[in-house]
């Protein structure tokens, strides 16, 4: 297995060159040479979530990775997940599901690919030897999750940007109260937009990228896409007996999420649709509908871990279905940035619009979505609901609907009290978040000011 870039360039890459590269040289992403294909299914059902993990990953990390080691590795990661089942699924009635993804140590999705790409960080580092200074952007969940995830090893220092009083305080805080000398939170005064260009303008600045070995953990970082297929294999065989095809409903802004749904149909999985389930800023929707991607203002909403207005992860989605021509990928990227907007072919839209379905979720239909289904014993954050709002609408008859719910609602307990009228509470290892003291650095939306902060507290490390 070998890694190539959404953009063309340079020679494919190993499994722990991509991990701890991020980004590709020439600003793609990775992706895998080839597709491999997952298990027979008869072979998975039934077996633990680490084992199904194990197997399903496995393709991607063997080149690098002991299978013992890496069977341990996976183990350990969700052994601290609080419910048996990892990502859990409940049957809701009527063909419809909801798969728990928010039941890590930070409560939200992310944490089902960074407390592994820790522990990946951890053993590729020792075996060559090397020190990481990780740089993320975060619209809410990646930041707690990612530095959760790098706190069991001293080999990496972590660099969170997230956007200035436009996170819950629940998630800011879960960033702020750590305490790690090695994890700064980092408040921009701007959008999750500006925080996601300022992380590839790092990138792009080779010389500071080989200065501070820059390396990444936001979902542009393959690891992250690959373990996240997982949950898609887990909940189809919870769903599934007969291995006949599911659809997912996916809360979804950057795009990674749902990604790892197309990564998993390409392994093999039986999908029948993939339902982009979006908030007001719904640039991903308007593609589906026109086949024109449009940058746009970013709106503030209720559910501020999809207020994205540039979803990088669609660039995968293009290379796939534009025949992996990564030429043509990295001019329309040129043309994007340039411009704001780029438009495909009607038969690449075609193609996309064949395994994708989009629905735009507007803030009245968040708040009585949740307070419906708390009438019902179900308790939604508003991102999880928007995911089970477009499943609803989206479900076929004789075609089971996952919605994806991923984050729990006491980490947006202002807006599910608005809509129940109950205020969520965090779970008992949380309970004094709110109590506890905050330590983060404020920066304009300048890369100079974000390169400055880091060389700073690296020389402060020394």
């Amino acid at each position: 297995m070998r890694y190539v870039s959404t953009r063309g360039g340079g020679e494919p890459q190993g499994f722990f060159d991509v991990l701890l590269g991020g980004l590709a040289p020439d600003g793609g992403l990775y992706l895998p040479d080839t597709w491999p294909q997952l298990p027979p299914l008869d072979e998975l059902r039934g077996r633990p979530y680490a084992e199904v993990a194990a197997e399903v990953m496995w393709p991607f990390v063997r080149e690098d990775v002991e299978r013992p080691e890496f069977d341990r590795l996976v183990a350990d990661t969700y052994a601290v997940f609080d419910h048996p089942d990892v990502c859990p699924v409940r049957d809701l009635g009527d063909g419809l599901y909801l798969t728990e993804l928010y039941r890590g140590p930070t409560l939200a999705f992310k944490d089902v690919a960074l407390q592994l790409v820790g522990r990946l960080f951890e053993v590729a580092l020792r075996r060559r030897g090397r020190r990481l200074t990780v740089l993320g952007a975060t619209s809410g969940d990646t930041g707690s999750a990612a530095m959760e995830g790098c706190r069991t090893t001293e080999l990496v220092e972590v660099f969170i940007l997230f956007p200035d009083g436009r996170v819950s305080e629940v998630q800011r805080r879960q960033m702020t109260t750590l305490g790690e000398p090695r994890l700064h939170p980092v408040a921009v005064d701007g959008d999750f937009d500006d925080c996601q260009r300022l992380v590839k303008a790092a990138f792009a600045d080779e010389a500071f990228r080989a200065e501070v070995n820059l390396g990444a953990v936001n979902s542009i970082n393959w690891a992250r896409v690959m373990a996240q297929i997982v949950y898609y294999v887990s909940s189809h065989l919870a769903v599934s007996p007969d291995g006949s095809p599911v659809s997912f409903a996916v809360p979804t802004g950057n795009f990674g999420n749902v990604f790892a749904g197309w990564a998993a149909r390409s392994m093999g999985l039986p999908i029948d649709k993939l339902v982009v389930a979006s908030n007001r800023n719904d640039v991903l929707v308007r593609f589906l509908d026109t086949g024109a991607m449009e940058s746009a203002e970013v709106l503030a909403t209720t559910s501020p871990s999809m207020d994205v207005g540039v979803s990088s992860n669609f660039e995968r989605l293009l290379f796939e279905t534009g025949g992996r021509n990564g030429a043509l990928c990295a001019e329309m990227m040129v043309t994007f940035s340039d411009r704001g907007t780029y438009r495909v072919s009607p038969a690449v839209h075609r193609s996309i619009t064949d395994r994708f379905d989009g629905v735009r979720v507007d803030e009245d239909d968040v708040a009585a979505t949740i307070a419906a289904w708390h009438g019902r014993g179900v308790e939604l954050d508003p991102h999880s609901a928007i995911g089970l709002y477009a499943g609803e609408r989206r479900r076929k008859p004789g075609v089971p609907m996952v919605a994806l719910a991923t984050a729990h609602p006491a980490k947006f307990p202002d807006a599910v009290e608005a809509a129940t009228g109950v205020r969520p509470q965090l779970p008992e290892r949380l309970a004094d978040l709110l109590d506890r003291p905050e330590r983060f650095d404020s920066v304009g939306a300048g890369l100079a000011q974000v390169q400055d902060l880091m060389r700073r507290h690296a020389a402060d490390g020394r």
